[in-house]
Parts: C-alpha cells; sequence; structure tokens
C-alpha cells in the first residue's frame, strides 16, 4: 500500500488515512482533475474491439421506450451496427468492458493508483462509452466506485435518497424513482 500519511493529487490533496476516514463508505468527494490530463485508456472503437473478444466479460445496457435491457458479450460488428449513433429519448444504451485490468497494461498501472485500497475491496477496473445522451439510467451501486471521466462530457447525478424503490426485471438496481440532490457535469479538457 502506498504511505497512508502522503497526501495524494489523486485524493484532491488528502491523505489516504483521511480519505478512507472522512469519505470511503460515508459520502460521495468529486475531485475534479484527480490525474491531470488523463482522457481514457482506449476510445471507443478499442473498447467495442475488446468487447468482441469471447473471455472478456461485457454489456450493452440498452433503455428502449422507458425498458431497460441488458445484452451480454461477446459481440460483434453486427451488434454495435444495431445501436443508434445518436441516442434519442426512446433508446439510450452504453457499453461495460469489465476486468480491463487483466487485458490492458495501462489499465493495471491506473488501478495500482488506488491500492491504498483494502486489497479485498479493490475488484477491478471497468471501462464504458455512452455517446452524448447515453448512460445507464440512475441505479444503486451495492460497492464502492472510483469514477474517472475520460473522453466527452457526462452528468452525474447523485442522490441520499431513502427510497430504494427498483424496477422489476431491470439489468442494474435502477430506481424506480429518483431524487438528486446535487448534479455535476463532467468533461474531458
Amino acid at each position: 500500500m502506498t504511505a497512508r500519511n502522503q497526501a495524494l493529487q489523486l485524493l484532491g490533496g488528502l491523505t489516504p488515512t483521511q480519505f478512507l476516514a472522512e469519505y470511503w463508505q460515508k459520502k460521495p468527494l468529486l475531485i475534479k482533475k484527480a490525474i491531470p490530463n488523463f482522457e481514457g485508456l482506449l476510445s471507443p472503437e478499442e473498447l467495442a474491439g475488446l468487447a468482441c473478444e469471447d473471455d472478456v466479460q461485457s454489456r450493452i445496457i440498452q433503455q428502449i421506450q422507458g425498458q431497460w435491457q441488458a445484452s451480454h458479450g461477446p459481440f460483434d460488428d453486427a451488434d454495435f451496427a444495431k445501436l443508434p449513433e445518436q441516442p434519442s429519448p426512446e433508446h439510450r444504451w452504453t457499453l461495460l468492458v469489465q476486468s480491463v485490468n487483466h487485458y490492458l497494461p495501462e489499465a493495471s498501472q491506473l488501478l495500482q493508483q488506488f491500492d491504498f485500497i483494502p486489497h479485498a475491496r479493490l475488484d477491478d477496473l471497468m471501462v464504458s462509452y455512452a455517446p452524448d445522451g447515453g448512460g445507464v439510467g440512475p441505479h444503486f451501486d451495492s460497492y464502492d466506485v472510483f469514477l474517472l471521466q475520460g473522453q466527452g462530457k457526462r452528468l452525474w447525478r447523485i442522490s441520499e435518497q431513502t427510497d430504494l424503490s427498483l424496477i422489476e426485471g431491470a439489468p442494474f438496481a435502477h430506481f424506480e424513482k429518483f431524487r438528486h440532490r446535487s448534479r455535476m457535469v463532467a468533461r474531458s479538457r
């Protein structure tokens, strides 16, 4: 593990000890430019190519006419050809690829920057891509997440709601009713 009392830019100048005591599993923390000049690890085309590999776990999450659904890879060119280039309120989507750190040395090096997290809690590095307007929708994660914004822009909303009713049959733990307390727009340079 990294030195517990060394302030890290990755943590906005907090030490790992401060971060774990004050934020970890307690409250969200936004750190702009946590990794200077970070633009992501893969282009959308490279990520799609990885999602076509037999041994890579990948999903396409879509909301079509208000209904959420998931398709599991491996994918092929025909799967991507069916997705709209420009999402609309009637059809939004995102591509998720798990364990990229097992296939890309740069991803493994990126994950190592988080070695202040207890090893049993550090799982993998997932990379996602969504065209403007795409995404996975308001959902609940039952695990801890560090989000790094690569290319493009994304609107993030955070909620502390107590109504955790979920949409039955949705591919993620999608909220039936979502009320956010704050919103952030993240952009790459």
